[in-house]
């Protein structure tokens, strides 16, 4: 794999992000409410390897509590997944976190994904609630 990586902020900077989460959160998994008003102002980022879209995640920080930023919308296309791509994703949204000043991060993870956060460091943070039919629960993490 030939990975690169862009970041933008706008997801219209980065339609082929855009298109990584329809065909991931809406096709595959149903959801219907993918997009959202964030979109225009989180910073966000895009895997490829060579020409063709692998990954996508954004960040934004919290107003309410300086220092927190939040990650989220994180998908990798099927093609991609098993190759650690997704762990690449985390860790270079956290460190344009860390580089813009934050101090640590939350994020709402499905169920099925709480033992790939936890590996890379985040706590549960909260009980399961669902966001549309899928059930999340809230994850936290100090950055150093």
């Amino acid at each position: 794999m030939n990975l690169t990586c862009q970041i933008a902020t706008g997801l219209d900077a980065l339609p082929a992000a855009r298109e990584i989460r329809r065909e991931v959160f809406m096709l595959e998994q149903g959801f219907t409410h993918e997009f959202d008003d964030t979109d225009a102002v989180a910073l966000h980022l895009l895997f490829c390897d060579g020409d063709t879209p692998a990954a996508t995640g954004r960040v934004y920080p919290d107003i309410s509590r300086p220092g927190l930023w939040h990650i989220g919308r994180v998908a990798v296309r099927k093609p991609f997944r098993g190759k650690g791509i997704g762990a690449q994703v985390i860790a270079r949204l956290e460190e344009e976190i860390r580089h813009l000043g934050g101090m640590s991060v939350e994020l709402d993870a499905q169920l099925q994904a709480e033992g790939f956060y936890q590996r890379l460091g985040y706590v549960r943070a909260g009980e399961e609630h669902l966001d549309e039919h899928c059930p999340h629960v809230t994850m936290r993490k100090k950055l150093e």
